[in-house]
C-alpha cells in the first residue's frame, strides 16, 4: 500500500511520522524550509510522554517524483487545494483513492447523497468545479481530522492532542478501501473508525469552526473567554442554530445539543483557533469553508442565515484589509 500525504504540515506530518514509524510505504509532498529540513534531516514527531522520533520518509515539492499512490490524504487549508490539483494529477492512477482531510464542508458532499440535491456542486469550496472534474468524486473517501498539532520548527511537528481520523464513504458503505486504509492507520497508532454517517461528525465539527474561528479572528479572543463571555456565546449559539436547522434539512442527526457543543470549546480551555492563528501569522484565512460554505447550503435549502451573513461580512472584510482574503 503506498500512501502519500500532501501537504505535509502539522497533521500531514504527524499522520507520515506514525506511518513511517510503523513500516508504511509513505511519501509526502511538502515545500519550503519545512520540506528541505525534511529531505535533509529527517521528519521528526515530538509527542508528549515518549522520546522524540525521527524518521526518514521520501519527500518532494513534485508529485511527479514520488509517482502514483493507492491513497493520496490531502491535509491542506481547504483554499489552497483547488490551485494544486493539477500539480496532484502524477499520484493519481486508475484506482487511487483520494482521502480528503481538509476542514470544513467537503466539495464532495452532495456526492452519492442521494435526493433532489444529488451532484450539487458548491462554488464556495470549489470554484470552477476544479476538484470535482480534477480529482472525479468516485475517487473520493472523507476524513474528518480531530488531533491538534503544530510546526514547532522546520522538520520538527509537535503532536498536542488527539488521534483519531473518523472516514466514510459518500455511500456510507463500508468498502474494502475504507477498511484497508483504517487497518493502516491503526497499526500506526492511530483511531481510524469507518463511519456510516459520516456527514454527521462533518457538522459537528464544523459547528464550532463556523462560529468559533470567525468570532476569535475578529475578537482575538480565546476559546475559553469567547466561549463564556455572555455576547460571544449568544452570537456562536445563533450561528449553530442556522447551521443546524440547514444540517437537519440535508438529513443530519447532531448527537448533541447546541449548549453542550459550546461547553466543549469552552473546555478546551485558551485555545486560539487555527483562524486567529493565520490571522496573526499573515497566512490566507480559512473563511470560505468555514463560513461561506454554510452560507451557500442556507441558499440551497431555502434557509435563512442572518447570524452568519453578519459574520461573514465582518470577517471577510478583515481578512481582506490584512491581505489574507
Amino acid at each position: 500500500m503506498r500512501i502519500c500525504i500532501f501537504g505535509a504540515g502539522a497533521i500531514g506530518g504527524y499522520m507520515a511520522a506514525k506511518l513511517a514509524q510503523a513500516g508504511a510505504d509513505v511519501s509526502v509532498v511538502a515545500r519550503g524550509p519545512h520540506l528541505a529540513a525534511v529531505q535533509s534531516k529527517g521528519l521528526t514527531l515530538l509527542e508528549e510522554g515518549a522520546e522524540p522520533l525521527t524518521v526518514r520518509v521520501r519527500a518532494s515539492a513534485d508529485a511527479a517524483e514520488l509517482g502514483e499512490q493507492d491513497y493520496v490524504i490531502v491535509t491542506l487549508k481547504a483554499h489552497s487545494v483547488p490551485p494544486v490539483v493539477g500539480a496532484m494529477q502524477p499520484l493519481i492512477g486508475a484506482g487511487t483513492t483520494v482521502v480528503s482531510g481538509v476542514n470544513g464542508v467537503p466539495w464532495w458532499y452532495f456526492h452519492r447523497i442521494g435526493g433532489a440535491l444529488e451532484g450539487t456542486r458548491l462554488a464556495s469550496v470549489d470554484p470552477g468545479d476544479v476538484q470535482w472534474n480534477g480529482f472525479g468524486p468516485d475517487r473520493v473517501l472523507g476524513c474528518v481530522v480531530y488531533p491538534a498539532a503544530e510546526v514547532s520548527e522546520p522538520g520538527v511537528v509537535r503532536h498536542i492532542e488527539g488521534n483519531r481520523f473518523s472516514l466514510g464513504e459518500p455511500d456510507g458503505s463500508k468498502s474494502d478501501r475504507a477498511v484497508a486504509l483504517s487497518g493502516a492507520l491503526q497499526a500506526a497508532g492511530m483511531k481510524a473508525p469507518v463511519r456510516p454517517r459520516l456527514r454527521d461528525e462533518i457538522w459537528v465539527k464544523l459547528w464550532g469552526n463556523l462560529s468559533f474561528n470567525p468570532i476569535s479572528a475578529l475578537t482575538h479572543a480565546t476559546l475559553d473567554v469567547l466561549c463564556t463571555d455572555p455576547g460571544t456565546r449568544d452570537v456562536a449559539r445563533r450561528m449553530m442554530v442556522e447551521a443546524q436547522v440547514i444540517a437537519e434539512k440535508l438529513g443530519v442527526v447532531f448527537p448533541i445539543d447546541v449548549e453542550r457543543r459550546i461547553d466543549g470549546g469552552a473546555a478546551v480551555g485558551a485555545h486560539r483557533t487555527s483562524m486567529l492563528q493565520d490571522l496573526d501569522a499573515g497566512r490566507p484565512m480559512e473563511i470560505d469553508a468555514l463560513v461561506r460554505s454554510v452560507q451557500e447550503l442556507g441558499r440551497i435549502t431555502d434557509t435563512p442565515t442572518p447570524t452568519i451573513d453578519t459574520v461573514l461580512a465582518l470577517v471577510a472584510l478583515r481578512g481582506r484589509v490584512a491581505g489574507l482574503y
